[in-house]
C-alpha cells in the first residue's frame, strides 16, 4: 500500500502563478518536510459532507459513488460511469473556470494512478454545501454560481494491479466554508494557499471490513497528529482503541449499527489521544464498494471539534443558567404578589407551602414558633407533590428526624438557615425501634432538604422545611438553599405583617363591640341583632344599632350609618349612637330626635354624613298592639310583618342623610316628618342597613326585594335569633364589602314568651 505522506504534490493545470502557489502550500504541510503540524480549520465546515469516489484505474472509470458524490450530478446517474463524463456531469473545472486539458484534472490524473495531495476545483452550483452555503469561485462572469471543493486523491495498492484484482484509486472531496469576502486578483493566491493547508490537515482513515473485525488498513499523517498514534501501532487493530472511559455509549452503538448496515453516519464522540488527553471527534465514515458491488473499505473522515462542542456546551451551560436565573426572578416575583396580599397568619403560610412546591421543594412544612425565639412549634402549613404525602406530613410527621431535627433546633435558636445535602435512604436507620415510623419515613423518598428560619423584623418567627423526593428530586446545593432564605425572608414578613394585622383587627373589634350595646331583656319584646364588618376595612365602621327601654315604659330602636369604614367613622358612630339615645331619653319623638341630631352633627363636626332610622314603641295597649312611631334620615325602610298580614315597607317621609341639607340643621329650619302606625301581638320588626344591598356589580332594588321575600316567607312564630340567621344566610353577599348591621323584634302575641 502506497503511504499517503509519500506521496508528492503535482502541478495542476491552472495558470503558473497558481500552481505555484498551490504546489507550495502543500509542500508546506507535507509532515516529511519537517513543518509543523496544520492549524486548526476554522474554514472547514465541521457538519458538511464529503464526496467519495472509487476508481478503476485500469478501466479509468468510477464504480462507486457514495450518496453526496451521487447528488453533486445534475440529473440521474448510471454507475459504473467514466471519470471525463462524471466530471463533466458536475461541472468540474479550475477554480477560476477554465476546463482542464486533458488529462490536467486532478480527478483524472487520480484515475491515472497520480496521487494528488490536494487541489481546488470548481463544481457546479453549491456543490458539497447547502445552498448560500458554499465558498464562491474566487471569480465572476464564467465562475458565477459556481462553488469551490479540495480534492485528494491516491491510489490503493500496487498501480498495476495485483492477486486481489485491479488497482484502485480513491478520490475525496472536501467542501470549503463560505468565504468572508470576495477574492479577485492577487487575493485568489491567499484564497488557494489557505485552502490547501487546511484542506491537507483533514484526517483520514480506511478500514478493512474484510477482515475479522474490521481492522484500520491505512491513516494519512494528520490522523497521526491528532491521535498521536503513529501508522504502525493502528494498522490491523480496530479504531476502538480511541474511545475510553467517557466516551458515550449510545453514540458508539449507533456507529456499529450503521457499519453493520453498510450505511453512511457522522457523529461526533469523545475520543482519547495516545497521551490520554480527550477531545471532541467529529468522524465521518462511508462505504466502499467495488464494481460488483461489494463492500471493499470504509473510509472515515475525522475532525477535531473541541473548541466547537466546548463552545456549545458552554453556551448551553449559559443558556440553562440564565433560564435557572429567570425561573428563580419569576418564583420571587410569584412569591412577593402572593405574600403581600396575605394578611392572615394561616394563610401567609399556606401561600408560601404552594408556592415553593414543586418550583423548588418536593415537599414543605411550615411550623410557627408559640412566641418569637420560643420552643415549641405549631404545624401550620403543608404542601407535597403527591397528595398523598400531605396526609403524612400534617402533624410533626416522618420530617422530624435527627438529620432535619438538629438543623431545625440550631436554626430556630440563631436563626441561621442549614443545608442538608443527602438524607438517608433506609428507614429502619432512621428510626430502628420504630418500624411504624420507618415505613412512614420510607414512603416520603427524602433525598435532600432545607431548614430555613422564618425571620421577622430580626426575630424568629417559625421554621420552614423543604425537602426534595425519589425519582424526580435532585440533591440541593448552596444555590437553592439562598434562593431559599430569599423566599423565606419574604413570607417572615408577610407572617409578621398578618400578625400585627390581627393585633389590630382583634383590638378594632373589640373597640367595635363596645361601641355596639348588650342588648337589653324588654318585657314583651323578642330582640336580635347582628353586626358585621366588611373585609375592606379594619373590623371597625360606623354601622350600629341601639335598642333602649325609656322612663315612661315606651322602648326606642335605632339603626344607623355613618359613612366611612374606619376609625373615624367608628368614632363618630359612638358619638352619633350616645346622642341619640340622649335625646330619646328626654322623651322627644322620633322626628325631633333626628332633627337635633342632625344640627349637632352639622354644629360640631361630628361626621360627614349618616342615615339613621329611630323608632319608638309604645307601651301596649289593652289588647296587646302597640303603636309605632318612626321618622328616617336617608336610611333603608325598616319592615313590618304582622300575624296574617303581608309585609309592609314602612317608607313614609323620608328625610335628607344626617349632615346633607344646612336646612335640618338648624333650629328655625326645616323638621322631619313621622308617620305612625299600629302593630299586633306577634308583629315582626326588622331594621338593616345598606350592607345587604349596596352590592358593587348587583342592582340595590333587587337586593331589596329579596330581603323582603326571605322576611315574608319566614314562619309566622320565627323567633328573632331565627329571624336573623335566616336574612344572613340567603341575602349575605359573596363578598362582604360594606359594614352590615341586623336588628329584628318580635312582640310578643300574648300566649308565649318571644326568645330573643
Amino acid at each position: 500500500m502506497t503511504r499517503y505522506d509519500d506521496l508528492g504534490p503535482s502541478g495542476s493545470a491552472g495558470p503558473p502563478d497558481v500552481d505555484r502557489a498551490v504546489e507550495q502550500a502543500v509542500a508546506a504541510a507535507d509532515p516529511l518536510a519537517g513543518q509543523p503540524a496544520a492549524p486548526p480549520m476554522p474554514h472547514l465546515r465541521g457538519g458538511s459532507r464529503v464526496a467519495v469516489l472509487m476508481i478503476d484505474v485500469a478501466e479509468r472509470r468510477i464504480d462507486y459513488a457514495n450518496t453526496t458524490a451521487l447528488e453533486l450530478v445534475d440529473g440521474p446517474v448510471r454507475l459504473p460511469i467514466g471519470v471525463d463524463e462524471w466530471s463533466d456531469a458536475v461541472g468540474l473545472t479550475a477554480p477560476d473556470g477554465r476546463a482542464f486539458d486533458g488529462a490536467g484534472s486532478p480527478l483524472a490524473r487520480i484515475a491515472a494512478g497520480e496521487p494528488v495531495s490536494g487541489e481546488p476545483v470548481a463544481l457546479r452550483g453549491p456543490g458539497l454545501q447547502p445552498d448560500g452555503d458554499a465558498v464562491p469561485a474566487p471569480r465572476d462572469g464564467a465562475t458565477a454560481g459556481r462553488s469551490v471543493a479540495w480534492v485528494t486523491g491516491f491510489v490503493l495498492g500496487d498501480p498495476g494491479g495485483g492477486p486481489d484484482g485491479p488497482a484502485r484509486a480513491l478520490a475525496v472531496l472536501l467542501p470549503l466554508a463560505k468565504a468572508d469576502r470576495r477574492r479577485d486578483g492577487g487575493d485568489r493566491l491567499e484564497f488557494l494557499r489557505d485552502r490547501a493547508v487546511l484542506a491537507t490537515g483533514m484526517s483520514f482513515t480506511i478500514s478493512d471490513p474484510q477482515r475479522e473485525d474490521d481492522p484500520l488498513a491505512w491513516v494519512n499523517p494528520s490522523f497521526e497528529r491528532l491521535t498521536g498514534y503513529p501508522l504502525d501501532e493502528v494498522v490491523g487493530r480496530n479504531c476502538r482503541f480511541l474511545q475510553g472511559p467517557n466516551t458515550d455509549r449510545a453514540t458508539v452503538r449507533r456507529i456499529r449499527q450503521a457499519l453493520q448496515d453498510r450505511r453512511p453516519i457522522t457523529e461526533v464522540l469523545l475520543n482519547y489521544r495516545r497521551d490520554g488527553t480527550a477531545f471532541w471527534n467529529q468522524i465521518s465514515i462511508s462505504p466502499v464498494y467495488d464494481g460488483e458491488g461489494e463492500l471493499v473499505n470504509f473510509v472515515g473522515v475525522q475532525n477535531d471539534v473541541t473548541e466547537r462542542v466546548v463552545v456549545e456546551q458552554e453556551r448551553r451551560a449559559a443558556l440553562a443558567d440564565a433560564e435557572a436565573a429567570r425561573a428563580q426572578l419569576r418564583l420571587l416575583a410569584e412569591a412577593t404578589t402572593q405574600m403581600t396580599a396575605a394578611l392572615d397568619v394561616a394563610d401567609a403560610c399556606t401561600r408560601f407551602a404552594r408556592i415553593v412546591v414543586p418550583e423548588l421543594a418536593d415537599l414543605c412544612t411550615v411550623d410557627l414558633l408559640d412566641t418569637p425565639g420560643g420552643r415549641r412549634r405549631e404545624r401550620m402549613a403543608v404542601a407535597a407533590r403527591d397528595a398523598d404525602d400531605e396526609v403524612l406530613l400534617g402533624g410533626t410527621g416522618p420530617l422530624q428526624v435527627s438529620r432535619i431535627e438538629e438543623p431545625a433546633s440550631a436554626a430556630a435558636r440563631a436563626g441561621k438557615p442549614y443545608l442538608v445535602p443527602e438524607l438517608p435512604h433506609d428507614g429502619h436507620e432512621v428510626h430502628p425501634d420504630d418500624p411504624a415510623a420507618a415505613e412512614d419515613y420510607e414512603r416520603l423518598r427524602l433525598r435532600s432538604a432545607l431548614v430555613v428560619p422564618l425571620l421577622g423584623r430580626g426575630r424568629v418567627l417559625g421554621l420552614v422545611t423543604l425537602a426534595t423526593q425519589f425519582p424526580y428530586g435532585r440533591r440541593y446545593t448552596q444555590r437553592d438553599l439562598h434562593l431559599a432564605v430569599d423566599l423565606a425572608g419574604r413570607a417572615g414578613l408577610a407572617v409578621d405583617n398578618a400578625r400585627l394585622y390581627e393585633v389590630e383587627r382583634a383590638a378594632a373589634a373589640t373597640l367595635q363591640h363596645s361601641l355596639l350595646p348588650a342588648l337589653p331583656d324588654v318585657p314583651g319584646l323578642g330582640v336580635a341583632a347582628r353586626y358585621l364588618v366588611g373585609t375592606d376595612g379594619n373590623q371597625v365602621g360606623g354601622d350600629w344599632y341601639d335598642v333602649l327601654p325609656l322612663p315612661d315604659g315606651s322602648v326606642g330602636a335605632a339603626v344607623g350609618d355613618v359613612v366611612g369604614h374606619d376609625l373615624s367613622a367608628a368614632a363618630a358612630m359612638g358619638q352619633l349612637r350616645g346622642v341619640l339615645r340622649s335625646y330619646a331619653w328626654g322623651g322627644d319623638g322620633p322626628g325631633s330626635v333626628l332633627d337635633r341630631c342632625d344640627q349637632l352633627v352639622q354644629g360640631l363636626d361630628i361626621a360627614a354624613m349618616a342615615t339613621a332610622v329611630y323608632a319608638r314603641l309604645e307601651p301596649p295597649a289593652v289588647d296587646g298592639s302597640r303603636v309605632l312611631t318612626y321618622a328616617n334620615a336617608g336610611h333603608p325602610a325598616p319592615l313590618l310583618v304582622e300575624p296574617g298580614g303581608p309585609l309592609v315597607r314602612l317608607d313614609a317621609h323620608h328625610s335628607p342623610m344626617l349632615g346633607a341639607v344646612p336646612e335640618f340643621g338648624r333650629a328655625d329650619g326645616a323638621r322631619r316628618d313621622e308617620a305612625s302606625v299600629t302593630c299586633a301581638p306577634g308583629s315582626l320588626l326588622v331594621f338593616y342597613t345598606d350592607g345587604l344591598t349596596d352590592i358593587l356589580g348587583e342592582d340595590a332594588d333587587a337586593r331589596a326585594a329579596l330581603i323582603e321575600r326571605t322576611v315574608e316567607g319566614m314562619p309566622r312564630d320565627a323567633d328573632p335569633e331565627s329571624v336573623v340567621e335566616r336574612l344572613l344566610e340567603v341575602c349575605l353577599p359573596d363578598r362582604l364589602v360594606d359594614d352590615i348591621a341586623l336588628l329584628a323584634i318580635r312582640l310578643d302575641d300574648g300566649h308565649r314568651p318571644v326568645r330573643g
